[in-house]
C-alpha cells in the first residue's frame, strides 16, 4: 500500500474503506474483514450512524490478526449538528472516541461548511490536534472560497480536504487550490455509485491493462495524488479495489477518462445547499444516519 505524507508529515495511506449508508448491524463484520485483508485507513463519520460498528470492526480485526491500534489510519468527521459550538464539538469528540473504541483517530474532519460556523468549529479542532485526540485535521466538501475564509482564520492548515471525485466529476477550482495549498485532497464517491463501470472507454482501457473497470478508475485518481476511500463489503472486492499499485495509465489514456467530466455532482448533494445559505443551516440538524 503507498501512502501520502500530510503536510505536518503524517502518512496516509493511499486507499482505504469507505463506510458510508452502511447498517450498523453490518459494519462491524465489514469492516473486520477490511483489517483481515491488510487495510488500514478506515474512513467514518458520526452522521453516518455506525461509528460503534466501525469500532466494534477494529477490535474484532485487531484481535484476528494480531495487529495493534498504531498499524490502522482512522478517519471520522464532526456531525453538522455539533458544528458552530467549541465545548460541543470538543463533547461530542469525546463521545465518538468511545464509540469508535479508540483514544484518538488519525485524521477527524468537518463534515460540512456549515455556513457561519465552520470557523468557530475548526478553532475547537485545532486544540483537539494539539491535545493529541487527533494526529491530523482537516475538512470536507469545501470549495475555494470556504477555503480561503478558513484559512483566514485558522491557525492550522488543513491537512486534507475530502471531496466528491470521479471521472464524472472533477472540481478543478478546487482541486487547484489545495494542491496550491499542500492540503491533501481525498475522493469520496471514487466509483461515481458505479456510474461509469459500463462505460466503453473504461472497459477498454480495463481490457487492455487486465484489470477491472474499478481497477482503472481508482488508478486514474491515485495518479493524480488523491487518496480513494471505495466502499464494499465483499472482500474480493476490498482486495480489487486495494490491488492497484501494479499499473499505471499512459497521457493518453488518463486524459481519455478525464473526458468523461459531467461535472455534476450526485443527486442528493443538493439537499446541502443550506451549507451557504443562513436562513437555511438550522433546515438541517439531522438525527445521525440521515444521509
Amino acid at each position: 500500500m503507498e501512502k501520502v505524507k500530510l503536510n505536518n508529515g503524517l502518512a496516509m495511506p493511499q486507499v482505504g474503506l469507505g463506510v458510508w449508508k452502511v447498517p450498523l448491524d453490518v459494519t462491524a463484520k465489514m469492516v473486520a474483514t477490511a483489517v483481515e485483508n491488510d487495510y488500514t485507513l478506515i474512513d467514518t463519520a458520526k452522521q453516518y450512524g455506525n461509528e460503534q460498528g466501525v469500532g466494534q470492526g477494529i477490535a474484532a480485526g485487531l484481535a484476528a490478526t494480531g495487529k495493534s491500534r498504531d498499524d490502522l489510519f482512522l478517519t471520522t468527521k464532526i456531525f453538522n449538528g455539533d458544528q458552530g459550538d467549541y465545548d460541543r464539538v470538543r463533547n461530542a469528540v469525546n463521545q465518538q472516541l468511545a464509540a469508535l473504541q479508540t483514544d484518538y483517530v488519525d485524521l477527524l474532519l468537518l463534515h460540512w461548511p456549515v455556513f457561519n460556523r465552520y470557523n468557530t468549529s475548526w478553532k475547537a479542532l485545532e486544540d483537539i490536534y494539539r491535545d493529541g485526540q487527533a494526529k491530523a485535521i482537516g475538512v470536507c466538501n469545501f470549495n475555494v472560497d470556504h477555503l480561503t475564509n478558513l484559512l483566514d482564520h485558522a491557525e492550522i492548515k488543513p491537512m486534507v480536504n475530502q471531496i466528491e471525485f470521479n471521472p464524472r466529476i472533477h472540481q478543478p477550482d478546487t482541486v487547484a487550490f489545495c494542491q496550491g495549498q499542500h492540503i491533501q485532497l481525498e475522493a469520496w464517491s471514487p466509483l461515481g455509485n458505479g456510474q461509469l463501470l459500463d462505460n466503453p472507454v473504461i472497459n477498454k482501457i480495463a481490457k487492455a491493462k487486465g484489470k477491472s473497470p474499478a481497477q482503472v478508475e481508482l488508478r486514474w485518481e491515485i495518479q493524480q495524488g488523491f487518496v480513494v476511500i471505495p466502499k464494499s463489503t465483499h472482500a474480493a472486492r476490498m482486495k480489487e479495489n486495494a490491488d492497484i499499485f501494479d499499473f499505471s495509465l499512459d497521457a493518453d489514456e488518463m486524459e481519455e477518462i478525464a473526458m468523461l467530466d459531467e461535472e455534476k455532482h450526485s443527486i442528493w448533494y443538493q439537499k446541502f445547499k443550506w451549507s451557504g445559505n443562513p436562513d437555511g443551516v438550522d433546515d438541517y440538524i439531522a438525527k445521525p444516519g440521515a444521509y
